[in-house]
């Protein structure tokens, strides 16, 4: 190993940049993957509302779009004070990022709440995921993004913490922008839910 000049007992550290655009990559990498299991989700939606229309036009009336159209709201502003928390730590403010975690965080934990809500007026209405296809794909769709949200609510309490604790600075903040393309993805997605099962024509 010496010919060629490698120490074999040298201790090698990976270059910030070079794990800073590791983690990027495997970020973006998981986020296809999320991408693919709603994908097959909206292509199978897709499918019925085509072969079955007059169903998902009449029970789509059964969803409250109030509601919906509020959490859609909910999540606009807590994609807004994300990318605001990732921006403030990029600029050094480490106050303004936590403050922005938090009402990030509250505003996932008022859409979980809005979600518990909805769900327990269908239950009152003895309307279940086994009531028809649409509401089969209703549940399947709504429960798996609230399971994101929790999710993405736990990681962010997590990086919370952290920066509470003065872990992050304008040098260091990889978690905090990973955490942002996670929230951000969430986000994305009921972005398209909502106007597929609340606003049907």
């Amino acid at each position: 190993m010496e010919e060629i000049g490698i120490d074999v007992h040298a201790h090698h550290h990976v270059d910030p940049v070079v794990e800073y655009k590791a983690s990027k990559l495997g970020m973006w990498l998981f986020l296809a993957t999320e991408l693919l299991l709603f994908g097959g989700l909206f292509a199978a939606y897709a499918i019925f509302r085509a072969k079955y229309p007059e169903m998902f036009h009449e029970e789509h009336k059964e969803l409250d779009r109030t509601i919906g159209a509020i959490n859609t709201v909910v999540l606009i502003c807590s994609s807004l004070t994300m990318a605001l928390g990732v921006a403030s730590i990029q600029r050094g403010k480490k106050k303004l990022l936590s403050l922005f975690l938090l009402l990030t965080i509250l505003f996932g934990i008022v859409f979980g709440i809005n979600k518990y809500f909805e769900y327990g007026h269908k239950f009152e209405h003895h309307i279940y995921p086994s009531t028809s296809i649409f509401f089969a794909l209703y549940f399947m769709m709504t429960g798996l993004h609230m399971l994101h949200v929790l999710a993405g609510v736990l990681v962010l309490t997590a990086l919370l913490i952290l920066s509470l604790k003065g872990k992050f600075s304008e040098n260091y903040y990889t978690p905090i922008e990973l955490g942002g393309l996670y929230w951000h993805l969430v986000d994305l997605i009921w972005i398209y839910l909502f106007p597929l099962l609340y606003l049907i024509s």
